[in-house]
Order: structure tokens, then sequence, then C-alpha cells
């Protein structure tokens, strides 16, 4: 059987996060169909059992405690799955280049645009500001145009802080983004484009 390649590996682990998230939704819909939460108490203020399916919310409590226990060490393996796809530093060897700070310098998507009150509002993204560093990702981690890897990154950082690096004004600025819901679409709340030099 062949080993699996780093990038199939983070898409496998990519299914399972959003295979216990639709296990972890569901579980929390029968809490709610059962007006409980996880610390709500199943009898009333006399002892008595509430007029709740009792044993659907102990289950439903446990299951979602496992799940996101489950989820924890997948976030986690997939943060390293990422790292080792996309990481220059984690990739083979290669011959150095001339220039490597100048080639690690390179931007290789540009901000669009940036909604109010966003997380990329928070962070302090700026329209037109140039990408240099997202995350782990540099332009050596782009094959295409695609912002894919991108996208990966950012799901896989949900709630959790990405460094980045932007040149603005042709200055460097180094700012700290955390994807997370809020009240737009996406977990980041601005439009990013890929960018070649001019």
């Amino acid at each position: 059987m062949a080993t699996q390649s780093p990038a199939d590996a983070a898409r496998a682990l990519i299914a399972q996060k959003e295979a216990i998230e639709a296990g972890l939704q569901f579980q929390v819909s029968i809490l709610s169909a059962n007006s409980s939460t996880l610390d709500s108490p199943l009898i009333d203020a006399e002892g008595f059992p509430l007029a709740i399916d009792i044993y659907a919310v102990r289950n439903a409590r446990i299951r979602i405690i496992e799940l996101r226990n489950d989820l924890a060490a997948v976030m986690n393996s997939l943060a390293l799955a990422l790292q080792s796809v996309y990481d220059p530093a984690l990739a083979p060897a290669e011959p150095e280049s001339p220039e490597p700070e100048a080639s690690g310098n390179k931007p290789f998507a540009k901000v669009d645009g940036v909604s109010p009150g966003s997380p990329a509002a928070e962070a302090g993204l700026q329209r037109e500001d140039l990408v240099v560093k997202f995350g782990s990702l540099t332009q050596k981690s782009f094959s295409s145009s695609s912002l894919k890897p991108l996208v990966e990154v950012v799901a896989a950082h949900e709630n959790r802080s990405i460094p980045l690096k932007v040149l603005r004004s042709g200055q460097p600025v180094f700012l700290s983004l955390t994807p997370k819901a809020w009240g737009g679409r996406g977990l980041l709340g601005c439009h990013i484009v890929p960018y070649s030099p001019p």
C-alpha cells in the first residue's frame, strides 16, 4: 500500500474535522430540543426529573465531551500536517537560492477589501496590503494562482491566531489575525486575491 502524501493526510484530517463538527452540531441540537445545556440540571427544585428526555440529554452530553476531545486532537494533527505540506522549512532541502531573503519577501496575495468589524479589520489589515507571509505560507507555498493553501490554513486555525507579514506602501507590517465566526461571511471578513508583481 502506498504511503499517504502530506497533502492527502491533511485532506483526510480536514474531512475528519468536518465530520466531527457535524456530529457536535447534531448532539447540541438534541440538547436544544430538550431546553438543556451541558450544565443545566435534570431535576427540578423539589428533586423530580424534568419533563425532558433525560437519557438523550445525558448521552448527548457525553458525546459532546468525547467529540470535543476528538476535535482538539484532529486540529493538532491537522496543524502539523499543514505545516509539513506548506512550510518551506520542513520541505526537503533544496540548493540555496542566491537571494534567499529576497525570494521570501515576495508578495503572493493582495487584500482587495476589508469588512468593518471583521476579524481582518480587528487585526489591522487594510485594502491594498500585499501578503508576504500568512502563517507558514510564503510565495513558495503556491504552485498556481489558486489560494487554496491559504483557505486550508484559515480553516485549520479557527479561533487561533495566525502571524502575518504584509507590505503596506512598500514597508513591512507584522500583524496577528484570528479567524473566527463574526456577523458577516467567512472567518476573516476580507477579500484576498492572488497577486503577481507588475
